[in-house]
């Protein structure tokens, strides 16, 4: 199996062409960003992504950003889901980074919510992957793992640092079982996340080392996982990003690291795990 880097444009407001030469620099594989929200700005982007060669996962979110509006019913959810995934077609995409729904929904509703979703899904002609992430309906384990049992075609994103820090510890007891997420995962976002918040300052400082050993090790499960299933690729992102994530000293408010340092860090730690990994297979 052969591993994919792509570099996350979360925070990023430079021009395209420019990302795409910093991280082929870096020896990244592509670029993993949102959809551009106007018809121009699409056919921005897909002129660069066309004329660059490079590979692209598009974020797409339901109703409506980030943050979910919390009137939206499940509905209005589809319903921009079903437009957004029109939008991805002059991009094509290597497949969808999905962050769907809402955490406050019960779970007979998330699971009649993701049914539907793959359906729209299938019948776009792009391949979803649905993101474990705070607010969301993946908000938790325990609630994505009931709708894997019950929606078993769905394929996730796992990033989790965010169930990591909404269980305010790590998933490492023995009853803490996560294979029937692992065994759907297709894509890996690669923060690191801690007890207390989603991304550590450094993944690489010593005070961190637990948090980086757990994070690697669910990777590595899901990569023994995409192996047995038949994956010949696998794509992870680095996305240590903005907005509350990074750490800023107090008073001062300066970022105690640079983004991209800290992702070109991580794309590079990864690129030299999973090797190793391979290497014992």
């Amino acid at each position: 199996m052969k591993l994919e880097i792509f570099r996350t444009l979360w925070g990023y407001t430079g021009d395209w062409k420019i990302a795409i030469n910093e991280l082929r620099a870096a020896g990244f594989d592509g670029v993993e960003a949102r959809l551009p929200v106007t018809p121009d700005a699409r056919l921005k982007a897909a002129e660069v992504l066309k004329g660059e060669g490079v590979p692209y996962i598009g974020i797409l979110f339901t109703a409506y950003d980030v943050l979910p509006d919390q009137a939206a019913t499940p509905v209005q959810h589809l319903e921009d889901f079903k437009k957004k995934l029109a939008w991805a077609d002059d991009l094509q995409p290597r497949f969808l980074n999905v962050l769907a729904g809402n955490d406050r929904w019960p779970i007979a509703q998330q699971v009649e919510f993701f049914g539907r979703a793959l359906e729209l899904a299938t019948a776009s002609g792009h391949m979803c992957s649905f993101e474990a992430h705070r607010a969301r309906s993946l908000f938790t384990p325990w609630v994505t793992l009931d709708v894997a049992r019950q929606v078993p075609a769905l394929r996730f994103t796992t990033d989790i640092s965010h169930w990591v820090v909404v269980c305010e510890r790590l998933l490492d007891h023995p009853s803490d079982d996560l294979r029937d997420f692992v065994s759907k995962v297709h894509h890996i976002q690669a923060r690191v996340g801690y007890d207390q918040g989603p991304q550590v300052p450094h993944p690489g400082a010593p005070e961190y080392a637990k948090f980086l050993a757990f994070h690697r090790a669910h990777w590595e499960q899901v990569w023994r996982s995409q192996i047995a299933r038949g994956y010949t690729h696998t794509t992870l992102t680095p996305e240590f990003g903005p907005d509350g994530y990074l750490h800023h000293h107090p008073f001062t408010n300066e970022p105690v690291s640079d983004l991209w340092q800290i992702n070109s860090w991580m794309g590079r730690a990864e690129r030299d795990h999973f090797a190793e990994f391979m290497s014992k297979i």
